[in-house]
């Protein structure tokens, strides 16, 4: 899409990262929040009752709440390029942030920081690149059963186009529950004893006592990003739509331990679509890009990936016979 850049830094020797979505004339946006646990940076003005109309970047990465600092080496970045919200006294550039929670998995004393944020806008370009990378370097699916039973996740990417309208969403996939495709669990918490999926959801039903924070650490991040002519209201309830997504991929989902949130974003270069047409599309596409995170994404850190797993079982079978 015209005017959207993607950038990834990441330390994989600390398995966390950075990735930023620029965008040098500025979208209209505003998002949705229904995870009980997020660490968000300057979303309360993306409401749209709120002032500011539009928005220069996106920053999401690893770190919990530490990582909301690369936001300022995106700033940093953009203040340079000279872009941003003109303000009568130089351009503030506007850049909104979310984070995962990976401290689990890599060092717990290195973080996404200004430094970062910066070097993940080095590396722009106009296709995104998906798996291991950037914030999603240190992101995981199902963990019930602590990290070691968990499965490595990452960054995805869907687009698909209704009506001349490109409808796509860039996710970060951390979640804490499993991660579905037509009905089948295909990433999320391992079991103990034995091979395959524990199957979080039926596992919750025997469950005595309380998830803890020190246990369980998760998010998905999603921006939803189209170049439909939207307002700000528009693109909240798109924010919102885009949720159904989520929830069709992953089980359980939007949890106490989850910081569930969706940026929606639009350049406006296009033409008007009806909401409901674009909300259900938003869903669609965030369903199929949650899912490509967890077949694209690498083992680290000792946590196995989709394809790893698959291959381990395939070895199995060939064995038995």
């Amino acid at each position: 899409m015209k005017n959207v850049f993607f950038g990834h830094f990441e330390d994989l020797d600390a398995i966390t990262g950075v990735s930023v979505i620029i965008f040098p004339e500025g979208v209209v946006a505003s998002c949705d929040i229904r995870g009980s646990a997020p660490g968000t940076r300057e979303t309360a003005l993306l409401e749209p009752t709120k002032m500011v109309r539009k928005i220069y970047g996106i920053s999401l990465s690893g770190g919990s709440a530490f990582g909301l600092s690369a936001a300022s080496g995106v700033m940093k970045y953009l203040k340079e390029k000279n872009i941003g919200l003109e303000t009568g006294f130089g351009k503030v550039p506007i850049v909104p942030s979310a984070i995962i929670f990976d401290l689990g998995i890599g060092k717990n004393d290195i973080f996404p920081d200004e430094e970062m944020g910066y070097k993940a806008c080095l590396n722009l370009r106009e296709e995104p690149y998906i798996g291991s990378i950037g914030a999603g370097t240190g992101a995981t699916v199902g963990k019930i059963m602590g990290m070691n039973n968990a499965t490595k996740s990452g960054a995805g990417f869907y687009s698909e186009k209704i009506h001349g309208i490109e409808i796509s969403a860039f996710t970060v996939v951390n979640a804490f529950g499993d991660v579905y495709e037509n009905g089948k669990i295909i990433a999320g918490a391992r079991k103990i004893i034995g091979k395959g999926f524990l199957n979080t959801e039926e596992y919750l039903k025997t469950f005595i006592g309380k998830l803890t924070m020190n246990k369980i650490e998760n998010t998905t991040l999603v921006v939803v990003i189209t170049d439909a002519k939207i307002d700000k209201e528009e693109a909240k309830k798109i924010s919102e739509m885009a949720h159904d997504g989520i929830a069709r991929a992953i089980k359980p989902v939007h949890t106490m331990l989850d910081g569930d949130i969706v940026f929606t974003v639009s350049t406006c270069t296009g033409k008007e679509i009806d909401i409901t047409t674009l909300g259900t599309y938003a869903a669609k596409v965030t369903e199929k890009s949650i899912i490509q995170a967890v077949k694209v994404s690498k083992s680290l850190g000792k946590i196995l990936s989709y394809e790893d797993l698959k291959s381990s079982t395939r070895e199995e079978n060939q064995e038995s016979s």
